[in-house]
């Protein structure tokens, strides 16, 4: 039965996690956690089957650990109060969704519960990874999120926690978060699971109108597009370059904000070898962020 919880003392309650038990660090029953700002599609439930896969994969079943997702808006992520009072909030739905999936526990904490003395004074400083990408379009929205991630795996204290693809310029700061900070959880990333016509899923999508909605699909394609012309021998840069022109000039596409093709580190792409092709678009007024693994072929 899946319970929702909207207070940290009644989270640590259900989870063993209160400051106060010296033998918990230790003695924890393990657990995934798999954090969302809520408005739930079957990406995020995807998050949830790949985490209870991990579980299973360690010999874990649902009498030996939990699954725990929380879903909370978290204001410090938006530096643009119309872009936070415009996001989907669907917490009854969200809730039915998880219980449908086996869920243990659905931590919904309010914007006090988490800050209860105001916007904190410290904060997880993202550093130079936070400074390109989304980072130019979205000034302090790293810092925000890693903030509530970090806050959010010390008060659920997960044997791991689940992170989508999708989004994963988010992916690699939560990673080297957890390495720098010495945070004994495993990250774990998840494909990007897309619809029919490979727009990936996301929360965003909904304030896509049919017509906007069906155009989107122009995104992915961009990917695809850098994806082939790597596989010809093209170099990075000029498969970027005549990616984003194309995506630029296609119907109900307002503005392309990159098309970029870099290491799986996100710095400068390899010579030859494993890289990630991203993009972020505006279509129908609405951002839209992707990416997909790539292969740079060795100079011809």
């Amino acid at each position: 039965m899946t319970e929702l919880i909207e207070r940290l003392e009644g989270l640590r309650s259900r989870l063993g996690t209160s400051a106060t038990d010296g033998e918990h660090a230790t003695a924890r029953r393990p657990r995934v956690v798999v954090m969302t700002m809520g408005a739930l599609h079957d990406g995020h439930l995807e998050l949830v089957r790949a985490g209870r896969a991990w579980l299973e994969n360690r010999g874990l079943g649902p009498r030996d650990a939990d699954i725990v997702v929380t879903v909370f808006v978290n204001p410090l992520q938006f530096s643009d109060s119309s872009d936070l009072a415009k996001y989907p909030r669907t917490l009854d739905d969200d809730v039915a969704l998880c219980r449908s999936e086996g869920v243990d526990v659905v931590f919904a904490p309010s914007v006090d519960e988490m800050y209860p003395d105001g916007d904190p004074l410290i904060t997880v400083d993202p550093g130079v990874l936070g400074e390109t990408l989304e980072g130019i379009s979205r000034p302090g929205h790293f810092r925000g999120m890693l903030t509530v991630v970090n806050r959010l795996l010390m008060v659920t204290a997960p044997t791991a926690a689940m992170f989508g693809e999708k989004d994963y310029q988010q992916l690699a700061l939560v990673r080297r978060m957890v390495t720098d900070l010495l945070i004994p959880t495993h990250i774990v990333g998840v494909s990007t699971v897309r619809e029919a016509d490979g727009l990936a899923m996301s929360s965003r999508n909904r304030r896509l109108s049919a017509r906007d909605r069906a155009a989107a699909s122009v995104v992915p394609q961009s990917l695809e597009r850098v994806r082939a012309a790597l596989d010809s021998g093209v170099s990075a840069e000029v498969a970027a370059v005549d990616a984003a022109q194309w995506l630029a000039v296609q119907p109900l596409v307002d503005e392309v904000d990159y098309l970029t093709v870099r290491s799986t580190q996100l710095d400068a792409p390899p010579t030859a070898g494993e890289a990630r092709a991203l993009v972020a678009a505006v279509v129908g007024g609405v951002r839209l962020i992707d990416n997909v693994r790539v292969t740079i072929s060795e100079a011809r």
